[in-house]
């Protein structure tokens, strides 16, 4: 194969299998389940307590669902995850329920819940009796917790849940245990990309920022570069493929201005394009068949077409015969007197009267005795054609009925030309003029690194946003010197959208631009940046099983309400919600004192 070229994966996934039964129960408490709810894929799997706390989250599935047109009517209902396949050809179908990275659709979030308990081989009847360990969004809207919570607690009787955020569970996971850890997490992921700084082992959510740029937008940029130089290939530029390209031909250039000049020199472009091929069919577009094989494929053709059209005459005739032998069965009825049968029948079959019947009856006969004779003439033009051996020379009556044969394909070259000989010889010489293999690749050069370069530089897709390391600075420069020498030393990379090569020496490079001369700073990224926060919610709950003051129990729910929270080291911080009515409430003895003047003048005021 020729050198830089790649071909896609077009990766379909696998229905997931239903797993056996929920591991054994650790003591008193049931093993917790650990729900990685992300908006581009969902993790579930067990905390199992032990040595061996188990491999990988069991369960990875992408988090969209496809509304089935059956449904009540015996389809198929909806589809979730892996059970759909192939994306892109439901692409226009697909629904999530997250907006950015937040659950909005409450209905479409029960599907994921009932497709991961139902893989998961939860088994507990009419409830989910485990402990649930949730992840959710940074400074998490209480409207947003308090339908998650009344879903959990109403829908499936959990007996607690404890929420967390994915990226504090990750740095939970890679920092060392009983260790009150500060730093800053540079989270970027399917939707949206945080920066989070983190003060002795606690969210600091006053100061923290977010950027609405993530791999969605990496790839949809990526998708509108590549159509746009290759517009003659926009059906097979799909943002699967793109997501694919992201994935594995991409990076992240530690300088863009230095890159894209190495781009401008034919060598370098050549040694480091990657040319991506797209399936495509050998066949040529001209055809290089002779006159007497192009004039069997006709003949061949015109007899399925005659044996379709007989089949479907004899279908058609069919139906006329059991239609007529109702009526007739009906007419049978009026002769023999039973005259309520024969008026219920004939409002069943939207008659008015015996005349009608009779005419219809008329009608039908007709129809059936020409069908008869159509299917006669038929098969004895077939048994005709294949008996004659000279088929460019038809008598007229046996061309008639073959006409009638292909009128519904006019693509078709007359059947019986004499020139057509003279014609088509030139052809068996035509040679394609191009390599269709070289047609159907994608030349990804300069799109390798401006695709990922989004996050760091959003005007790029006209986005009015600051980039990382803006932001970064920012954050920065609102805490004191001290504090900022502390931060700087712990910068956490995490999240899908940080796995490029070379993100690590790209933040490298912008610390080193914005912190003072000579001054020390640390970025790591994590071990897994895409299942470590699922590791980390799982090392959690087996932390705190036992800790009451992290878990928010029915009780609780029932008492504080859906948006209540308990803090941890990995949660967001509770803002309880404070309804301005209690206010107008206690101004009411006040203003019921005052005369009615008084109160219309300061409602004219407020309007």
């Amino acid at each position: 194969m020729e050198a830089n070229v790649f071909r896609f994966r077009d990766a379909r996934a696998a229905p997931d299998p239903v797993l056996e039964a929920e591991p054994v129960a650790f003591g008193s408490q049931p093993v917790p389940l650990v729900l990685d709810n992300g908006s581009f894929q969902a993790r579930a799997g067990w905390a199992c307590p032990g040595p061996d706390p188990g491999p990988e989250p069991r369960l990875q599935f992408r988090a969209v669902c496809a509304r089935g047109r059956g449904g009540a009517r015996g389809g198929p209902g909806p589809q979730v995850g892996n059970a759909l396949g192939s994306l892109e050809p439901l692409r226009w179908m697909l629904r999530s329920p997250f907006d950015r990275n937040v659950p909005v659709n409450l209905e479409l979030q029960e599907l994921l819940l009932d497709y991961s308990f139902q893989h998961l081989g939860v088994s507990s009847q009419g409830c989910v009796d485990h402990p649930i360990v949730l992840t959710e969004a940074v400074c998490n809207p209480l409207y947003s917790r308090q339908m998650m919570s009344e879903l959990l607690f109403e829908c499936y009787r959990i007996p607690k849940v404890a929420y967390g955020i994915d990226s504090l569970f990750s740095f939970y996971h890679n920092m060392p245990k009983n260790a009150l850890s500060s730093g800053l997490i540079i989270s970027s992921g399917y939707q949206c990309t945080h920066i989070l700084p983190i003060l002795e082992g606690r969210l600091d959510a006053k100061n923290c920022k977010r950027i609405n740029l993530g791999g969605s937008q990496a790839a949809g940029y990526l998708q509108r570069l590549l159509q746009l130089k290759y517009p003659g290939h926009l059906a097979a530029i799909t943002l699967s493929r793109m997501e694919e390209i992201l994935q594995e031909h991409s990076y992240i250039a530690e300088d863009y201005g230095a890159e894209l000049q190495k781009w401008r020199c034919p060598d370098y472009y050549e040694n480091n394009v990657h040319k991506m091929q797209l399936p495509f069919s050998n066949k040529l577009l001209g055809s290089t068949l002779t006159a007497e094989e192009k004039q069997e494929r006709r003949q061949q053709q015109l007899r399925r077409l005659q044996e379709l059209n007989a089949r479907r005459r004899e279908e058609k005739l069919q139906l006329d015969q059991e239609r007529l032998e109702r009526l007739l069965y009906v007419q049978e009825l009026l002769e023999d007197g039973q005259m309520d049968q024969f008026h219920k029948a004939l409002i069943e079959l939207n008659m008015d009267s015996p005349e009608e019947l009779q005419s219809y009856i008329q009608k039908l006969t007709l129809a059936v005795e020409q069908a008869k004779q159509k299917i006669l003439q038929a098969e004895a033009i077939l048994e005709v054609d294949v008996v004659d051996s000279k088929p460019e020379t038809p008598d007229l009556e046996q061309l008639e009925p073959s006409l009638e044969d292909v009128e519904n394909i006019n693509d078709f070259e007359p059947l019986f030309s004499e020139e057509a000989p003279e014609v088509e010889k030139p052809v068996t010489t035509v040679q394609p003029v191009f390599n269709l293999a070289a047609y159907h690749q994608l030349f990804v050069g300069t799109e390798r690194i401006r695709a990922p370069e989004i996050i760091f530089q959003p005007s790029l897709i006209g986005e009015e946003q600051a980039g990382i390391a803006e932001t970064l600075h920012y954050v920065l420069d609102r805490y004191p010197k001290a504090v900022q020498d502390t931060l700087v030393q712990n910068v956490f990379l995490t999240g899908g959208n940080v796995m490029y090569p070379g993100m690590k020496a790209r933040m490298e490079k912008e610390l080193l631009e914005m912190r003072p001369f000579q001054s020390a700073f640390q970025v790591q990224l994590a071990s897994n940046p895409v299942l470590d926060a699922w590791y980390g919610a799982r090392d959690w709950a087996l932390d705190h099983l036992e800790d009451s003051g992290a878990w928010v129990t029915r009780k609780d729910y029932e008492e504080k309400g859906g948006e209540y929270l308990k803090e941890h080291c990995a949660s967001n911080t509770y803002v309880p919600i404070r309804l301005p009515k209690q206010a107008s409430r206690a101004s009411e003895p006040q203003t019921s004192g005052r005369g009615s003047g008084a109160s219309g003048s300061g409602a004219g005021e407020q309007a």
